[in-house]
């Protein structure tokens, strides 16, 4: 093989291993501040790069940070229990919750401002990142409920809906310190057994 077969791989890894270092030490930053916190002058020295080389890997600020929100997004999610697999409904519930909340617990910074914590605000392609993490976090619930062979529609709306209350008690949890993480585990994991067991055959016979 000649040398010039070789370089442009060479080039081409020396970039992907850049560009992830920058990922890197921008996640670590935003999840340790928020995004008003961090400029693009620290993320580029903790990269160890010159801050040039973000604006061209990047561009802006925003648009770095939302790419560090889609990497955060794609990170394999935490294993969810089966219910069928030796634990009850509400077992495989709490330890899903308890899951998700070590997930969120560890990248609290880009978390927070991902769902509009102070320091980004609101912006319609966050929005559309956010929203598709949603929609896969209903699938991994319903998974979890032994409901994904024929999910009712009603059941997807309330799981979404009780996203919102799942997304506002993290922030009591993280921002306001007003509940503990066993104060929100423990609200969580009742709330959603409440709306399977109880409100959702109410609200499936008024369809």
């Amino acid at each position: 093989m000649s040398p010039a077969t070789v370089a442009p791989r060479r080039t081409r890894l020396e970039r992907d291993e850049r560009r992830e270092q920058i990922l890197s030490r921008a996640r670590r930053l935003f999840s340790e501040r928020t995004y008003a916190a961090v400029s693009m002058e620290e993320i580029a020295g903790a990269a160890g790069v010159a801050r040039g080389l973000l604006h061209h890997y990047f561009g802006t600020k925003r648009e770095l940070y939302l790419e560090v929100v889609r990497e955060l997004v794609r990170l394999p999610p935490p294993p969810l229990p089966e219910a069928g697999a030796g634990l009850s409904m509400e077992q495989a519930l709490t330890e899903s919750v308890d899951l998700w909340l070590t997930l969120v617990e560890r990248n609290s910074g880009t978390w927070l401002a991902a769902v509009g914590a102070e320091g980004f605000g609101r912006d319609p392609e966050l929005e559309r990142i956010l929203d598709e993490a949603r929609e896969m976090t209903t699938d991994r619930v319903i998974e979890v409920l032994g409901m994904a062979a024929d999910p009712p529609a009603e059941l997807r709306g309330m799981i979404r809906s009780y996203g919102g209350l799942a997304e506002a008690a993290v922030r009591e949890w993280l921002e306001r310190r007003s509940l503990s993480r066993e104060q929100v585990r423990l609200m969580l994991t009742d709330t959603l057994l409440l709306l399977v067991r109880d409100v959702l055959p109410r609200v499936e016979s008024r369809s």
